[in-house]
C-alpha cells in the first residue's frame, strides 16, 4: 500500500473528525463493552500486538503494519507484554492513553493538508468528546483546567474584581468556553490598543495592571512562567530613571 495520503483518505473537517469518532468509538468498546474479549486477546506469551480501531466502528488486536514506513500512523507496540505485570485497571488505563495518543496522530495525518484554522476547528471538535483515558478511569473533564496553551486564559490564576478585567499573575490566561471572553471583550493591549483575542496570549503587569499582547512585550507563556512579578516595559522604564 502506498504511504501517502490516498485520495480516498479523509480530506475536511468534517470527514477527518468523523473518521476520528468512530475510531474512537471502537476502542471505547474494547476497553469497556467488549474489555473481557480485548484483555484474553492481549496474551503476554503472543508477539507484539497493537489495538486497532476502524472507521467502520470496529476494533481489531492484531499485529503492527508490515509495510514501512505503514499507511497511517501505528498504534503503540507490544501492549500485551505488559499485561499481566500491572494491576487490569492500570494496564487498560495504560492503553487507553497510548490509544489516545495514536486517535491523534491519524487524525493530524490526515489534516496535513489543513489550514491553521481548520486544524484548530478539528482540535475543538475532537477536544469535545472525553478522551479514552477519561472514559476509562470515569473521570470527568475539567473544562477549566489552566494549561499553558498561548490561546488560554488562566482563570485559577487570576484575582476577580467586580469591574474590569482580572488581575493575574504572569501566566496566560485560559479559554473557559466562552465565560472569560465576554468579560475581557473590552480589554485593550496597553501597547497597540488591539482587543483582547482567546487566540493569543496575554499577560498583566503586575505595577500598572494593565494587559498585554505577550508579542507586543515579547513575553511568551513558557517565559511566564519564570517570572515572579511581571513589569511592562512602560513600569521598567519608570522605575529604572528613579
Amino acid at each position: 500500500m502506498a504511504s501517502s495520503i490516498s485520495s480516498s483518505s479523509p480530506r475536511t473537517v468534517e470527514e477527518i473528525f468523523k473518521d476520528y469518532s468512530a475510531r474512537r468509538t471502537a476502542l471505547v468498546r474494547a476497553l469497556t463493552y467488549d474489555v473481557d474479549e480485548f484483555y484474553s486477546l492481549c496474551d503476554p506469551e503472543k508477539e507484539n500486538l497493537c489495538l486497532y480501531g476502524h472507521p467502520n466502528e470496529s476494533w481489531e488486536v492484531a499485529l503492527p503494519a508490515e509495510e514501512v514506513p505503514p499507511e497511517l500512523p501505528e498504534p503503540a507496540l507490544g501492549i500485551n507484554f505488559a499485561r499481566d505485570g500491572m494491576k487490569r485497571k492500570d494496564w487498560l488505563s495504560l492503553v487507553a492513553v497510548h490509544s489516545d495518543c495514536w486517535l491523534l496522530s491519524v487524525a493530524f495525518y490526515f489534516g496535513a493538508r489543513l489550514n491553521r484554522n481548520e486544524r484548530k476547528r478539528l482540535f475543538s471538535l475532537i477536544n469535545d468528546l472525553p478522551t479514552l483515558f477519561e472514559v476509562v478511569t470515569e473521570r470527568k473533564p475539567i473544562k477549566d483546567k489552566p494549561t499553558m496553551d498561548s490561546g488560554s486564559k488562566s482563570k485559577n490564576s487570576t484575582k476577580r474584581s467586580i469591574d474590569g478585567p482580572t488581575r493575574s499573575t504572569p501566566k496566560p490566561f485560559e479559554d473557559n468556553y466562552g465565560e472569560e471572553e465576554d468579560e475581557h471583550s473590552e480589554t485593550l493591549c496597553g501597547s497597540c490598543g488591539g482587543n483582547y483575542s482567546a487566540d493569543e496570549f496575554w499577560i498583566c503587569c503586575d505595577i500598572c495592571e494593565r494587559w498585554f499582547h505577550g508579542k507586543c512585550v515579547k513575553i511568551t507563556p513558557a517565559k511566564a512562567e519564570n517570572i515572579k512579578q511581571y513589569k511592562c516595559p512602560s513600569c521598567s522604564s519608570k522605575r529604572s530613571r528613579q
